[in-house]
């Protein structure tokens, strides 16, 4: 079961971690581009590319805002299913201990049990007896016919 639960958590961690790696890598390339347009000589630019620049400025202030704000939502649900997850794993706390103390007090009493008390008598030991002879039936039969 702990080979289980540390191989889920492994892909778990691997998983959120190539997440993680493709954002830094969008979020870099992003961050690039972004830095190429603030770097542009925007100051010889006739009017019309500054109020352009203006609105592509203010579209990727936009999105970076809905990023940041969808960020911030999954960071609480990310944190309410972990502490959900927890909660859970504490409810089955006192049942594994349950379980534990079962298993002790069963070893414990098997191990201080006489064997001699457990016998079974001779004769409810039926798969030691003795086939019936051939010929003869195992039940007794009412059936007249069966009687001579």
């Amino acid at each position: 079961m702990h080979h289980i639960f540390s191989s889920i958590l492994r892909f778990l961690q691997q998983g959120i971690a190539a997440i993680f790696h493709f954002i830094e890598l969008v979020w870099d390339w992003s961050a690039d581009q972004i830095a190429k347009l603030a770097a542009a000589p925007w100051h010889d630019w006739p009017i019309l590319k500054i109020v352009m620049l203006v609105i592509i400025a203010v579209i990727v202030m936009w999105a970076l805002y809905q990023v940041a704000w969808r960020l911030w939502l999954a960071t609480v649900r990310i944190l309410a299913a972990f502490a959900a997850l927890l909660v859970v794993l504490v409810q089955t706390l006192p049942r594994i201990l349950l379980a534990g103390v079962v298993a002790l007090g069963g070893l414990w009493v098997l191990n201080r049990l006489d064997n001699s008390m457990m016998q079974i008598p001779q004769s409810l030991q039926v798969w030691l007896q003795a086939p019936p002879p051939s010929g003869q039936p195992t039940v007794p039969s009412d059936h007249p016919a069966d009687h001579p």
